[in-house]
């Protein structure tokens, strides 16, 4: 049986791991961190980029394929929650230019449906967005919350009763863009990885060292855990380090350009937030009308992104790889906040400034409070265009697969292209790879699941209910 070394529990290689131990490979996942997929925040699948006007609509169309297999591979992680999108005054677009787009990405979805039924996770196809006008709007402001949304209406009531309305340009559109709980993604994808017997799951354990084999067919892996080292021999490599992904490049010394950026969002506590849907409010990245992310979890918990360089973004947070080196040096500063703890002052700082950015369009909202340290990590980004969204993996010969997956939605491609390499080596039966058979493993549990995920976030010292679903109810089949 062939060994298989990934570096590195971020989503991808936690997938990876999963997607390659089920096809019967020995697998070693090497993580340092104490649980799986940490660093950078993700909070929805991206199905069909419509947050990022400035991507093609080709990445868009991909974003949508991916996002539907990853909530079929994933579907305890999924909060079945809508998103609005919404385009203010102060933003130079228009709602109606996201129409071609919304309709293409509606007949590709039909498209999708057609070739295989179980594809049909985004609800209907028909609905798969909705346009509401300003009188469709304001009469649902006379409405009282529910407790548990069901229709499009339902689900825009909040909205209709707490954004001012003069800040926003009509229509407002829905999309069944869902949510994605990180906590509850790393919960599951550790309880299925320790039920694989043929998976050694390594937490807490630092890859110190990597070299290539004298014949070139395979790698020695040096690692540390306990107090202790040990050098083990791989038949391949799985280079899933996220942001540090050049690292082991270096040590390799594999050149790759590619660029990190450092990013945040911010969890703060709303006392008065009933059941929303996540609302995006567009704007030019960088500047101080930039996006605002409004992203509602359980227990009036929301979590906030606002594209300017005093929020999510930092000044000197973007850097690239240099001819000497593929690892971006991303400054000190952010390399502490990674791997040690922001100073509380500067999540106030920020976490405010969040909270006004959205009160821009929510009012009520300057009423929230800071709820716990931000959720943050480094992103790497393949190449030099930093507004890549699609990208998924490289390679460097037979036996060295390296994940550059810039948005969680893009594991299973990733994992299926890892799998065509390794059945060209003949370690995988070319009839198997890239088959996921969603529905032929057991699933961990509900019950287990949430333990997991609830243990996790405590750990990580963030408020339980971010591990919660927001709402809720039948998962559909995949």
């Amino acid at each position: 049986m062939a060994r298989v070394a990934i570096i590195g529990g971020g989503i991808a290689g936690a997938t990876a791991a999963l997607t390659l131990g089920r096809l019967g490979l020995d697998v070693t996942l090497f993580e340092k961190g104490e649980s799986l997929v940490s660093g950078p925040p993700f909070c929805h699948l991206h199905a069909g980029g419509n947050l990022y006007r400035e991507i093609s609509d080709e990445q868009c169309v991909t974003l949508l394929r991916q996002s539907i297999d990853l909530l079929r591979f994933y579907p305890y992680a999924v909060d079945f929650r809508p998103t609005v999108i919404a385009v203010p005054h102060t933003d130079s677009g228009a709602p109606e230019a996201l129409y071609p787009r919304l309709r293409r990405l509606q007949d590709e979805y039909r498209r999708f449906i057609a070739e295989d039924g179980r594809n049909r996770v985004l609800g209907d196809p028909e609905t798969y967005f909705r346009v509401y006008d300003r009188e469709s709007v304001e009469a649902l402001r006379t409405r009282e919350p529910v407790e548990m949304p069901r229709t499009p209406d339902e689900w825009m009531i909040p909205v209709a009763r707490e954004v001012d309305l003069s800040t926003v340009k009509f229509p407002l559109i829905m999309v069944q863009e869902y949510g994605l709980n990180l906590f509850r993604l790393g919960a599951g994808a550790t309880l299925s990885l320790q039920g694989l017997g043929n998976c050694d799951l390594r937490l807490e354990t630092n890859v110190t060292a990597v070299q290539q084999t004298g014949d070139g067919r395979g790698f020695l892996i040096t690692a540390a855990s306990g107090g202790q080292s040990e050098t083990q021999r791989f038949d391949y490599l799985v280079n899933a380090a996220g942001f540090r992904t050049g690292e082991i490049d270096d040590m390799l010394g594999f050149k790759r350009e590619r660029m990190v950026e450092f990013k945040a969002a911010y969890v703060t506590q709303w006392k008065e937030a009933d059941v929303w849907p996540e609302v995006i409010f567009h704007g030019e990245r960088g500047t101080p009308n930039g996006m605002a992310q409004f992203t509602p979890y359980p227990c009036g918990l929301i979590q906030l992104h606002g594209m300017t360089n005093d929020i999510t973004l930092f000044d000197e947070g973007l850097v690239g790889s240099t001819p000497s080196s593929a690892q971006p040096p991303l400054s000190e500063r952010f390399i502490e906040m990674i791997d040690r703890e922001w100073e509380w002052s500067c999540v106030e700082k920020r976490s405010r400034r969040a909270i006004e950015h959205m009160a821009r369009y929510i009012p009520a909202f300057i009423s929230a409070e800071v709820a716990s340290k931000p959720l943050f990590g480094a992103q790497q980004i393949p190449g030099d265009d930093p507004t890549l969204r699609a990208a998924d993996v490289s390679f460097v010969g037979e036996r060295y697969a390296r994940c550059e997956v810039v948005k969680a939605s893009s594991v299973l491609s990733m994992s299926d292209a890892i799998a065509a390499r390794l059945a060209a080596l003949g370690y995988v039966a070319p009839p198997v790879h890239g088959i996921r058979r969603f529905q032929e493993r057991p699933a961990p549990s509900e019950a287990q699941i949430q333990s997991e995920a609830s243990s996790i976030c405590v750990a990580r010292s963030y408020p339980s209910c971010l591990s919660r679903r927001t709402v809720r109810g039948d998962i559909p089949a995949g």
